[in-house]
């Protein structure tokens, strides 16, 4: 029930839906006055939300810092979470998105010694295709790059950060590595929600930020500053998502 209660949150407090709800109030909206003020409303969010330099500021606050290869040691594996890709039944083709750079890292970080095994933790976070499961895909993407089995970890029923912690905690007492040193490679806006979780069920990881949204340099040129990027929404949701996420985690004693 959390897991579908969670969908539909996110879903509302999205900005994109924001924005469509007022839209749809001016349409229906009989008073011009009242008409007017919801469509400059919109317009007024649809900027804020679609701007990137303060989408690039906000995240410049929220993502937890990544760190650079001189300062890190040797992990016993990286903990990859899930949320990196799709599946193509049709051509039986796996299409990655924007945070596989999850995985591309730990592939990285894996062929240059910094972790010995790359452990992938995610099931299907979808509600439609809930048999569809990234971790045997992943498996089958890995064996494809030449990385031997025996150093890939797959977990493949979680479908939240509640349960990658969860089920990836128990994967590891299983496998008598409950004590190791473990490297956690997650998107950069969601690396606090994620060490919250790992947290709580007494995983102790070290963080390794990817994907992140704000540059080491800020940008002033005129296109970044003032013309709208329809991209930043798709931003924006999911950051309120992890906003929202983060409060209920809290709220419900998972992180």
């Amino acid at each position: 029930m959390f897991f579908f209660i969670s969908k539909i949150i996110s879903f509302l407090f999205s900005p994109a839906t924001w924005i469509f709800v007022l839209l749809l109030f001016a349409l229906f909206m009989k008073n011009p006055k009242r008409k007017k003020k919801i469509l400059i409303w919109v317009l007024v969010l649809f900027y804020f939300f679609s701007n990137s330099f303060i989408m690039e500021e906000v995240n410049r606050l929220w993502e937890v810092p990544a760190v650079a290869y001189k300062d890190m040691k040797t992990y016993d594996a990286g903990i990859v979470l899930g949320g990196i890709l799709t599946y193509d039944i049709k051509l039986d083709r796996i299409q990655f998105q924007g945070s596989a750079d999850r995985l591309f890292q730990a592939m990285e970080l894996y062929k240059t010694g910094v972790i010995k095994k790359i452990f992938f933790v995610g099931g299907s976070g979808s509600i439609e295709f809930s048999y569809i499961k990234e971790g045997m895909f992943v498996r089958r993407y890995l064996l494809t790059l030449g990385i031997p089995d025996k150093d890939i970890w797959i977990e493949n029923e979680s479908r939240n950060t509640r349960e990658n912690a969860v089920f990836a905690n128990e994967f590891l007492k299983q496998h008598d590595y409950s004590s190791g040193n473990f490297l956690l490679i997650t998107s950069g806006s969601h690396m606090r929600r994620a060490l919250d979780c790992f947290e709580k069920v007494g995983l102790k990881v070290s963080p390794y930020s990817v994907d992140r949204r704000a540059s080491q340099i800020r940008r002033y040129t005129f296109d970044h500053l003032l013309i709208p990027n329809i991209g930043t929404l798709a931003s924006w949701e999911a950051l309120v998502h992890e906003w929202v996420g983060i409060i209920v985690y809290k709220i419900k004693g998972y992180a």
